[in-house]
């Protein structure tokens, strides 16, 4: 935990932002896996993680701007509790360590809520993710499904506090950077032939362990790296295969990392995977230059596809203008994804909020296909940490069926790329923080370029 004046002042900066009424914070409860006592890691939810740093099971949180009061909601642990999970501090204890006076048992919070109801006090609250939390909303406020309405006063405020990350913030998500960091070295010296991707897992998963980090998201290790989020890890990787891994580790304070790497299974990239892997390359170090305080990062995204078009324009996979395939779309046939998502407390940051408040200030987003995945497009302003990840992929369901409609053929060869259906998909991310002039990496550096990658192997 940071200290106690770092979530008091974060408190009050809240409360000045959004001005009047009460804010209500669902903490995380367990969750059971397939019975009640076998549960799933135990992770706080985030904006509360954010404004209150407590990281126990069972928490919720008020604060009533209008009668100045910020009180923890929950139950001092009975015997039985202590027996399994051994002691705690006292409920007050916890509040204290994070400048809160005030505590009350958890089934006190319906009569706070309906009170404050009834006078006509504003009630904020975010969207809820998981199905507890919207049970606890329709109880607590006594409402229909599907007439619950988040506070966009209130989620504005948190995208704006949570998007500019502070020093001591900073220093958290470099650390898990640089775990995440080792994580993807050490895959890339154990790769070999005749390996099961989960072996690379277990590789990967232990660098975060013994660091004492869990995973900042379920790790992917794939040779069918067509497949933008493949989790399976059954495969047995041959010779003259690539490895795609993105992976990433999170500190016990709830701060992530976020780094890809495409590995290929010898010691040297074929000469037809170096030339979609330096492509790859080159639109990543273009995303790089162009990052600075003010740019749209939806122009650096244009920028990226651009590169890509032209580099398989080249090769005699496109043909056309590159920045008019990039304007109609052609492009999302081998980079259907965006270009970077934000990053902190969440490995995609404040994303349980709303893509259109945290990735676009409350501006629409594209529905193109390719387009529409595009997470961050905003501006980009100092304090914003985030990652650059194009790609490059190759995926024969979509080659089937955009071909079989001929579309975009006047930017696509699709004779061409017929040849090219089974060469998977490369994809390589680092972390970037916006700074008053440009932008710094997070983390230690992990190998890039071919070479660099082949140095390892």
């Amino acid at each position: 935990m940071f200290s106690r004046e770092t979530y008091i002042s974060r408190r009050n900066e809240l409360k000045k932002r959004v001005g009047s009424g009460l804010i209500l914070f669902i903490g995380n409860d367990e969750t059971g896996c397939n019975y009640e006592d076998n549960t799933y890691d135990f992770r706080q939810d985030s904006s509360f993680l954010y404004y209150f740093g407590l990281p126990y099971a069972g928490l919720n949180a008020i604060i009533d701007i209008d009668n100045d009061r910020e009180i923890i909601f929950g139950d001092e642990l009975t015997i039985d509790a202590i027996v399994w999970m051994g002691n705690q501090p006292t409920l007050h204890e916890k509040a204290g360590m994070v400048g809160i006076d005030t505590t009350l048992p958890a089934a006190d919070i319906k009569g706070y809520l309906e009170k404050a109801a009834k006078s006509g006090q504003k009630i904020h609250y975010t969207p809820t993710y998981r199905a507890e939390h919207k049970l606890k909303l329709l109880d607590w406020l006594n409402i229909k499904p599907g007439a619950e309405t988040p506070s966009v006063d209130l989620i504005r405020a948190i995208v704006d506090m949570r998007s500019h990350k502070t020093e001591e913030e900073i220093a958290e998500i470099e650390r898990a950077c640089n775990v995440t960091a080792d994580m993807h070295i050490a895959a890339m010296k154990a790769l070999r032939p005749g390996m099961h991707e989960y072996e690379i897992v277990a590789v990967i998963e232990s660098v975060a362990a013994a660091n004492g980090c869990r995973l900042s998201f379920p790790t992917i290790a794939t040779t069918h790296g067509q497949t933008l989020h493949n989790h399976a890890h059954h495969h047995i990787v041959k010779p003259g295969d690539m490895l795609l891994i993105d992976a990433g580790a999170e500190t016990p304070m709830g701060y992530a990392g976020d780094m890809s790497s495409t590995i290929c299974a010898d010691k040297t990239y074929t000469s037809r995977q170096k030339l979609i892997y330096d492509l790859q390359v080159a639109s990543h170090l273009a995303s790089v230059a162009a990052l600075k305080p003010g740019v749209p990062f939806k122009d650096i995204y244009e920028l990226s596809c651009t590169v890509v078009c032209q580099g398989l324009k080249d090769l005699g996979i496109m043909k056309g203008d590159p920045a008019e395939a990039v304007a109609v779309g052609a492009h999302a046939m081998f980079y259907p994804c965006g270009l970077g998502h934000m990053m902190g407390l969440d490995v995609h940051d404040m994303e349980n909020l709303g893509e259109v408040w945290v990735g676009y200030n409350g501006e629409p987003k594209s529905t193109q296909f390719g387009r529409k995945s595009l997470r961050l497009a905003r501006p980009l302003e100092p304090g914003f940490v985030h990652t650059i990840e194009p790609g490059i992929y190759f995926i024969p369901e979509l080659i089937d069926y955009w071909g079989s409609e001929k579309r975009f053929a006047d930017f696509i060869n699709y004779a061409e790329l017929e040849k090219w259906r089974d060469f998977t998909g490369v994809r390589n991310e680092e972390d970037y923080l916006i700074t008053a002039d440009g932008a710094r990496r997070l983390g230690k550096k992990i190998p890039l370029t071919t070479e660099e990658v082949e140095a390892l192997r």
